[in-house]
């Protein structure tokens, strides 16, 4: 694995756009943020874990030449973006529409849902993201040598980057965690949770829909 690493000052380089990248907010950390706010600490880890492994995919995509493919195909492209976009609207639709009562200390705005549930919509969401490939696709070749099998290097440094996501992205999901008893304590915050959950994701849903393609991941 280490040879196919590029040499120290490249991959010092590497480490440093790849942490200031992915400690930059975009849609994937709103969407983390989102639920770690109104659902728990748990629940935005569980995310996290469902983010990275979307990301990964698009890493490994971008390395088979997938960014390629929607570079040339607006039509390929523009599929997978509304598709991903749909999907973030339809969890922010279900998120408003469900009104059910909890018992105990629960907080009835917010329902508890499965952690392998909001795990697969993580990576749903993540997987769905044509720009993450095309931001892979542009990105990691920056660090590669050419004389050493591209794709594998490549997906070597999709790895190493979705990693620093993770953890930055963790930590992301362990702050806003923290503060979430607070806001449930808040006058009037515990009534809006349901709304917050469900205005994030259709924002999130139709600034995937309007953005361009020079969005991170």
């Amino acid at each position: 694995m280490f040879d196919l690493l590029p040499s120290f000052p490249l991959l010092g380089a590497f480490l440093i756009a790849s942490f200031i990248l992915a400690v930059t907010p975009g849609p994937g950390v709103f969407y983390i943020v989102a639920r770690s706010v109104t659902q728990g600490r748990m629940s935005g880890l569980a995310s996290v874990a469902g983010v990275a492994l979307g990301n990964l995919g698009n890493a490994i995509g971008a390395s088979l030449g997938l960014a390629a493919l929607f570079a040339v195909s607006s039509v390929a492209f523009t599929a997978v973006k509304y598709l991903g976009a749909l999907y973030l609207v339809f969890l922010g639709i279900q998120a408003l529409r469900n009104r059910q009562p909890t018992a105990g200390n629960v907080d009835p705005a917010l329902p508890a849902i499965a952690l392998s549930r909001i795990f697969a919509d993580g990576f749903v969401v993540a997987l769905l993201n044509p720009k993450t490939a095309l931001f892979f696709a542009a990105f990691l070749p920056q660090f590669i040598d050419p004389a050493r099998a591209p794709m594998a290097q490549t997906i070597v440094l999709g790895v190493i980057f979705v990693l620093i996501a993770a953890v930055t992205d963790s930590i992301y999901a362990v702050t806003a965690g923290a503060v979430r008893p607070w806001l449930q304590r808040a006058k009037g915050v515990r009534a809006a949770g349901r709304w917050f959950t469900g205005g994030a994701f259709i924002g999130l849903g139709i600034l995937t829909a309007i953005s361009g393609q020079r969005v991170k991941p």
